[in-house]
């Protein structure tokens, strides 16, 4: 078996990240250094398999070293390594990331369907007029046959009373009082006041 050679010398052994994660609990702010060199690639390299998004991946990324350096003092080594202590803060990070711009999806999801939702006063109108139609149908049966067809014609259909005296082959006269006396028995009927 070969022993390893190593260029420019013996590598020299620093402390690990473990101790340089309590200088920095410490407030050791040159120890945050070598911890930056050491995760800022792993953690950007963890955060933007989650992202997809470069941009926010680095913001993230970013979010979680100053998390470190805030919360140094919370690692516990007897939890686990350093790498994994930092690597489970931006994982937790990025998931959340992911869901705060889905819930931020869905917000304007359900905005665009509440602009597509007809108001209140369109629903009630809508409904109103249905009950109003029924009703002058329901008007129009108490009717004559003379006086329905008249009433029909003129004003469903906006056809002179000259019109509607040709169409069914009566005098103008009956039609004028036809339609005259059909138009008092619908206001009647629907309970319009004049």
């Amino acid at each position: 078996m070969r022993e390893p050679v190593w260029i420019g010398g013996p590598a020299r052994r620093g402390p690990d990240l473990e101790e340089l994660l309590g200088q920095v609990a410490r407030g050791d702010q040159g120890a945050f250094g070598p911890v930056y060199d050491a995760l800022a690639g792993p953690v950007l390299g963890l955060v933007r398999s989650v992202l997809r998004d470069p941009a926010q991946s680095e913001e993230v990324a970013q979010e979680v070293l100053v998390e470190v350096w805030r919360t140094a003092a919370r690692f516990r080594p007897e939890r686990g390594s350093a790498t994994n202590w930092v690597l489970t803060l931006a994982h937790r990070r990025a998931i959340d990331r992911v869901r705060s711009a889905q819930a931020a999806a869905d917000r304007e999801h359900r905005a665009a369907l509440l602009d597509h939702t007809p108001a209140f006063d369109e629903v009630t109108e809508q409904v109103e007029n249905r009950l109003e139609r029924e009703q002058v149908r329901r008007c129009l049966r108490t009717l004559t046959e003379l006086q329905r067809q008249s009433v029909t014609l003129a004003y469903y259909k906006g056809l002179t009373y000259r019109e509607v005296a040709g169409l069914l082959t009566v005098p103008l006269g009956t039609v004028k009082t036809r339609l005259r006396d059909g138009l008092i028995r619908l206001r009647d009927c629907l309970g319009v006041s004049v």
